[in-house]
């Protein structure tokens, strides 16, 4: 069919919420440089998010989605989210808590990673733009070269445009490129929370990074210590609302979230899982729109990766991917 080409080893993907991953190992970088704490809270850095109960939040509420304010797909109708200052500004002004930070986790699509991407900016010791710090200090030193936030121009021969096939709640048209999800397109779109394009090697590159401790090939990201408390349960037996209203719809009960400080974890519980079931537990990693995955089991001393092109329905992701995983776990001697 017009359109169509055959996938290769360095097809370029665009990998959603995957992206989010990178935000949260940057975040917790500057965490451990000192230009922050988890303990911080975001009014400290960015003061125009004022106003009870969300200038409450903090830098780990952000991580483990228990900021207190609803999941949301855009922050206003119709508005632009691949310009990361206009998009702050829209948040600042429209988006308020609904509950005290720390009492209820729900996962957020937009919000606290386009906070933690500000946070980024406006602590850099370089005045950089997040693009920018995204390169420099993770995508270079990990040799991530078929990695960027936006499709960067040598990468768009290679970039398989995704097929939504209905999934997603709200459309994002771009400002540079047609149709109702043109900004997966853009080159300079700059979103911190789903923005960023890559390849299966790149995704297995950073994977390894977190399966060996934070360190690549010489280039050490984060310490140790850092990435032991990043995948340990930091929600309890909290059920991600997202979630739970998901399962329900789909005839299913709801189940904790397990969330570390910003990864998706296996957790102890047999439930709906993208991470497996055969998995051990504490395998920890983060997926992206109903088409990508990577885990790291850090028992089995293993990294697995799955790039797709097509964006399921989320139930059946979870289906799809717990299957994968699940075959994976059961393939390791």
């Amino acid at each position: 069919a017009d359109g169509e080409q055959p996938l290769k080893a360095n097809s370029v993907f665009s990998i959603f919420s995957m992206t989010k991953a990178f935000t949260n190992i940057l975040t917790l970088r500057a965490i451990e440089q000192g230009r922050f704490a988890l303990t911080t809270k975001i009014v400290d850095i960015i003061p125009e998010f004022s106003g009870p109960p969300r200038d409450r939040a903090t830098f780990f509420h952000l991580l483990t989605h228990t900021a207190g304010w609803p999941g949301l797909w855009e922050v206003k109708p119709g508005g632009y989210v691949g310009d990361l200052e206009e998009t702050i500004s829209d948040i600042c002004q429209f988006v308020m808590g609904t509950t005290e930070p720390g009492e209820r986790c729900n996962y957020q699509p937009l919000i606290n990673h386009a906070l933690m991407g500000e946070a980024l900016r406006r602590t850099d010791p370089k005045g950089r733009s997040l693009r920018d710090i995204f390169r420099e200090d993770l995508f270079e030193p990990l040799g991530m070269r078929d990695t960027a936030m936006g499709v960067r121009k040598d990468l768009q021969p290679r970039h398989v445009v995704p097929d939504m096939r209905g999934s997603l709640p709200v459309e994002t048209p771009g400002r540079t490129k047609p149709g109702p999800f043109g900004i997966f397109e853009e080159e300079e779109a700059e979103m911190p929370h789903v923005g960023c394009v890559s390849t299966a090697d790149d995704i297995y590159r950073f994977a390894e990074m977190l399966r060996r401790g934070g360190e690549l090939d010489g280039a050490r990201i984060l310490s140790p210590g850092t990435i032991r408390l990043a995948h340990q349960n930091w929600t309890g037996d909290m059920e991600n609302e997202l979630y739970r209203w998901l399962a329900l719809t789909m005839g299913a009960e709801g189940y904790p979230a397990y969330i570390g400080l910003g990864f998706a974890l296996r957790g102890e519980k047999i439930v709906p899982s993208q991470y497996g079931t055969l998995t051990n537990v504490g395998t920890f990693g983060n997926n992206g729109a109903g088409s990508t995955l990577f885990w790291v089991d850090p028992v089995a001393d293993v990294s697995f990766v799955c790039l797709t092109s097509g964006v399921m329905h989320e139930w059946a992701n979870i289906g799809r991917f717990q299957r994968y995983s699940d075959a994976v776990a059961a393939a390791m001697l």
